[in-house]
């Protein structure tokens, strides 16, 4: 059992409190999921010659400023860095590729969390409301968000296998529920270059999707062949730089409810995690069908 929201806010001068609109709804799924948690915003306005690397580090006390410096000399471009605890977002307009190889090789115990034009993702072990609160979600702004509480079934408990899963660029994927053929699906993409990080059935679904973007599928387009290919009971909602996209499977036994007011779009499993939003009570509140797939645009 896991807890997945989402928001998406139409009228602009919402944005500015995405973080203080998803703080509730983040810590009212805590009851789903105790082992974890995690959100990816996407920021408003990020120059699209730029890059954002998120990065993990387990010691509180990494010296950011010192990796930034060195990565820049690496890759022969300009690395800024803003940290907070053990998590840090670098701004850089090198080779993205290049940073992800020197990262690999000279920071082995850091970890990308996602790179991107716009995305910027935080997860960790641990009460999503004390993650929240040293991560600071309620003070994020955006043009819209997914978050995830965790209870831990069939992996580790561990910062890595907490989701939003990214892969790509500007793409991740929060899952509640559970994949019977993961593995065969990994097999599969490793076959085609695809690397895998975990052994989380998530992770097989999120790469599976953002390998068919990249051979050319829109998000919705691979989302179709998804509902062919991946086995299992799953409510999944992902989000890039333009949209977030709601879809359940066939049989739609793991929760969903969706309240679509004309500020906002707002997803969640569960509606009392939604009850605090600005005129709820005259948004459409209905649950998503069983393999509809429900795109809302930035």
């Amino acid at each position: 059992m896991c807890g997945i929201v989402g928001l998406l806010p139409k009228k602009k001068s919402l944005r500015a409190s995405l973080g203080e609109l998803m703080l509730p709804m983040l810590g009212c799924m805590a009851d789903r999921g105790t082992d974890s948690a995690g959100l990816a915003v996407f920021a408003e306005g990020n120059g699209s010659s730029g890059r954002r690397i998120n990065l993990y580090s387990q010691d509180r006390n990494h010296d950011w400023k010192a990796l930034a410096k060195a990565l820049g000399e690496a890759i022969g471009a300009k690395v800024t860095t803003r940290a907070v605890e053990n998590h840090a977002i670098l701004l850089t307009a090198g080779d993205p590729e290049k940073a992800r190889e020197w990262l690999a090789t000279h920071e082995p115990r850091v970890r990308v969390l996602s790179v991107g034009h716009s995305i910027d993702v935080y997860k960790d072990i641990g009460h999503p409301r004390e993650i929240a609160e040293r991560y600071g979600f309620g003070r994020l702004a955006g043009t819209h968000g997914v978050a995830h509480t965790r209870m831990a079934t069939e992996s580790a408990v561990t910062p890595a296998h907490s989701h939003p899963y990214t892969a790509g660029e500007d793409f991740c994927l929060i899952h509640n529920g559970s994949l019977s053929n993961p593995y065969s699906l990994r097999r599969k993409l490793e076959k085609r270059g695809v690397r895998f990080e975990t052994d989380n059935d998530t992770e097989a679904a999120c790469r599976f999707l953002e390998w068919r973007m990249r051979e050319g599928d829109t998000l919705e387009e691979a989302i179709k062949q998804g509902l062919r290919i991946l086995d299992g009971f799953y409510t999944l909602l992902m989000a890039t730089r333009d949209r977030m996209v709601l879809v359940r499977d066939a049989f739609a036994c793991k929760p969903a409810v969706v309240a679509e007011h004309k500020d906002y779009v707002a997803v969640s499993s569960e509606f009392r995690s939604l009850a605090h939003l600005p005129d709820v009570r005259n948004a459409k509140v209905f649950e998503p069908q069983p393999e509809e797939i429900y795109s809302w645009p930035v």
